[in-house]
């Protein structure tokens, strides 16, 4: 029999969201890192995820955690026990994961962070469920079955939360939180990577403060 896993005595990173869109956030310049932020917080989105895909993206989340209070920064990407520590010394509030496994599992719930290990199947959802994790990441979304998949888990598992993330736009966002078992959404349309190379923030805020307006329907909010 599995054991449980210590839950973390931080709040849940879904409870951390306050707008139903996490913007998903590739830095290539951690110069960029604190206007991005900016911006993303002035249209309504402060949830950021910053993912590990570049070599700048630890420093950005250091950066925008000491420059941009009003963000809640977090790290994406996350696929081992040394990128938890490291993460949480460069100030991450929470830590995302596209999948999980019990070594990284146990790191991230030692931490003392809010996190999503990401899922992609019914057994994975169980085994976490089992481990006393019940809010995940379902990735990815669009290519692990979409809305239908989530909506097939919401009468079996109604305890599991997901923020759906992986192919997700302004054009499907919608559908996705309307479902019960949907508290948030993540996704990258607002920070276009051109936008960003071009630094052009006020197209970022417009882009975050359309995104914002979207609302969650399910039970999570």
């Amino acid at each position: 029999m599995t054991s449980s896993l210590p839950a973390s005595s931080a709040a849940s990173v879904l409870d951390l969201a306050p707008a139903p869109v996490v913007p998903v956030v590739v830095v290539e310049d951690a110069a960029d890192a604190v206007p991005l932020a900016r911006a993303l917080v002035a249209g309504g989105l402060p949830a950021i995820e910053v993912t590990l895909r570049t070599p700048a993206a630890l420093d950005a989340i250091r950066e925008i955690s000491g420059a941009v209070p009003e963000a809640v920064v977090g790290a994406g990407t996350v696929i081992s026990p040394e990128q938890v520590t490291a993460c949480a010394a460069a100030g991450a509030r929470f830590l995302v994961s596209p999948g999980w496994t019990d070594v990284l599992l146990t790191a991230m719930c030692a931490c003392g962070l809010p996190f999503l290990p990401g899922v992609s199947t019914t057994s994975e959802v169980v085994a976490l469920l089992e481990r006393g994790v019940r809010d995940m990441k379902f990735f990815p979304a669009q290519a692990a079955g979409g809305t239908a998949y989530l909506r097939s888990l919401a009468g079996p598992l109604p305890q599991a939360r997901f923020c759906p993330t992986g192919g997700i736009g302004p054009d499907n966002a919608p559908e996705y939180l309307a479902l019960p078992n949907v508290c948030c959404v993540g996704g990258s349309w607002m920070v276009p990577r051109e936008a960003v190379r071009a630094r052009d923030w006020p197209r970022i805020e417009g882009l975050a403060r359309t995104a914002s307006r979207l609302t969650a329907g399910g039970t999570c909010r």
